[in-house]
């Protein structure tokens, strides 16, 4: 089901409706413990994702909505002939996230299926094909950037990480994600301090023009 995003953007600050990959805990290693960056291959509470062509890419993926097309920087891409990733995005504050936004690539490579879990460690493949997601959705080739997914919001509460698989593509021999868009509240920030930020894509519940009946549907930004 979609749902309209029904204003200019060049009127609205649409920037600010997507700026949750600002809690998202991309830190870099301090250079006091390069060891362990040696003897260990992956470091946990960072975003990693599984089965990536070029490692740490994935973090390429997460930028301002306004560069959501620009792809100069890298991409997630799978390795050939396997088309199956795993994305892992810790925040660095709890956040209650409404909706989804996901481009991926041309010819095929992108992804058709995503499904979530929420504050779950170390899930790999053989978890995620066995496991009960809090919620999936058919994807569709969103290539322009004009599509959010949104969550059952009320299950996406509280949200200290949250691990998105996506099991197939549209027949390309690799998946390619160029952006991954967050959009929710952020209501407890570091070292104890509380804010809360409030990002809205509409203006009022009234401005989206469909929802699942599930509770989280598909929606087209304009």
């Amino acid at each position: 089901m979609a749902c309209l995003h029904d204003h200019s953007c060049e009127d609205h600050d649409c920037s600010s409706n997507w700026s949750l990959y600002k809690h998202i805990d991309m830190s870099k290693i301090p250079v006091s413990v390069l060891i362990i960056k040696i003897c260990l291959t992956s470091l946990p509470h960072q975003v990693s994702a599984l089965n990536e062509a070029v490692q740490g890419s994935v973090k390429s993926v997460f930028r301002a909505w306004e560069h959501r097309l620009d792809s100069s920087g890298g991409y997630l891409e799978s390795n050939e002939g396997d088309p199956e990733l795993i994305v892992f995005i810790p925040f660095t504050s709890d956040v209650k996230l409404k909706s989804i936004s996901i481009v991926g690539g041309a010819d095929g490579t992108s992804p058709s299926k995503m499904r979530a879990f929420i504050n779950r460690d170390g899930i790999d493949f053989s978890d995620a094909q066995s496991m009960q997601p809090v919620q999936e959705w058919d994807l569709v080739e969103n290539l322009q950037g004009v599509l959010e997914y949104q969550t059952r919001f009320s299950k996406f509460q509280s949200v200290g990480n949250l691990t998105l698989h996506f099991p197939d593509n549209y027949g390309g021999d690799t998946s390619q994600i160029h952006y991954i868009g967050l959009k929710g509240e952020a209501t407890q920030m570091k070292r104890d301090v509380v804010a809360t930020i409030v990002y809205e894509l509409m203006p009022n519940p009234s401005d989206h023009k469909a929802k699942a009946e599930s509770g989280g549907g598909l929606s087209q930004i304009q």
